[in-house]
């Protein structure tokens, strides 16, 4: 021992202390390592369930990487037989190891503090969206809506969220202070209809179905103007024109209720299908191939002989 003690000393320039204080390391390395091989094992014996053993397994790992650092600390630096910084060092290790139950917790205190949401409410928060049914210290549970199921309806799956997600993840709110949502419906005609006439009909469709909610709406974005900077110049429904390769398209832009999207929709399709079937020079688009002859088909004015 001696002569291996010297050659590391000549060779490598570690001191005697400096040696002794690594071989305590390794020691203590090794006895904190096999309490956790310890640990683990008598779960592993007792706890058959996966979700338990592996909670167990990261719980346990935190606490041993902590108390590691303390034994490891104690024999390297000995500012860390002071109490005071002993026990700044617990609380920072404590802190580390239980990273996640404290942002939860400080998740919590902001949802109470600055309400983004409450019970009750509909949320998108990162990639979850649904229906806020129960919130606790350390998560919140929504009614799942979307997903595999169109126009935002129910999945029938509660959805766990930590707290925490709030401070992270971006967090929207359908129905928060102002409840209605913005909703549109294309509806493409072809080239040859009274594409006029139809936006009219849509216009009316829309009126019909959509009126009702613009003084209501009117009144709560009054309200909610108190607390968020929420202008709208326009809250009747309106019918924009565009062109798309098979057609005309005339998209209704209307407010909806967050939680009736899927049926407004419908009320206005059945509307629009029965007033456009009335109509003789209105057809729906949709994509066709078909051959053109300008001169037979074309405008005079652009190379085509119509009467030919």
């Amino acid at each position: 021992m001696a002569s291996a003690s010297a050659w590391l000393n000549a060779h490598l320039g570690l001191s005697a202390a400096i040696q002794a204080k690594l071989v305590y390391s390794l020691i203590a390395i090794l006895i904190v390592w096999g309490i956790r091989r310890a640990v683990l094992w008598t779960v592993w014996r007792r706890v058959d369930d996966v979700r338990s053993r592996y909670r167990w397994r990261k719980t346990i790992t935190y606490l041993v990487v902590v108390i590691g650092i303390l034994f490891v600390g104690r024999i390297w630096f000995p500012g860390f037989n002071n109490v005071t910084t002993y026990l700044g060092l617990l609380s920072a290790g404590i802190a580390i190891a239980l990273k996640d139950p404290l942002a939860n917790l400080a998740g919590w205190a902001f949802i109470l503090w600055r309400r983004p949401f409450e019970v009750g409410d509909r949320i998108e928060i990162g990639t979850y969206k649904g229906d806020v049914i129960d919130a606790r210290l350390f998560q919140f549970s929504l009614l799942e809506i979307g997903n595999w199921v169109n126009a935002d309806q129910s999945t029938g799956r509660i959805i766990h969220v930590p707290n925490g997600k709030v401070l992270t993840e971006v967090l929207a709110n359908y129905t928060k202070g102002f409840k209605y949502i913005w909703h549109e419906i294309p509806v493409m005609v072809t080239f040859e209809s009274n594409w006029k006439k139809a936006k009219q009909i849509l216009g009316e469709v829309a009126e019909e179905h959509g009126t009702h909610l613009s003084k209501e709406a009117e009144a709560q974005l009054r309200r909610v103007s108190r607390q968020f900077m929420i202008f709208y110049s326009n809250l009747t429904p309106i019918v924009y024109t565009t062109v798309a390769d098979s057609g005309v398209v005339l998209t209704m832009r209307f407010l909806t209720d967050a939680r009736q999207r899927r049926g407004a929709e419908e009320k206005m399709w059945e509307a629009i299908l029965e007033r456009f079937g009335a109509e003789e020079d209105i057809d729906l688009a949709y994509p066709t191939r078909r051959f053109y002859d300008n001169r037979a088909e074309g405008k005079p004015g652009a190379g085509g002989q119509p009467g030919e």
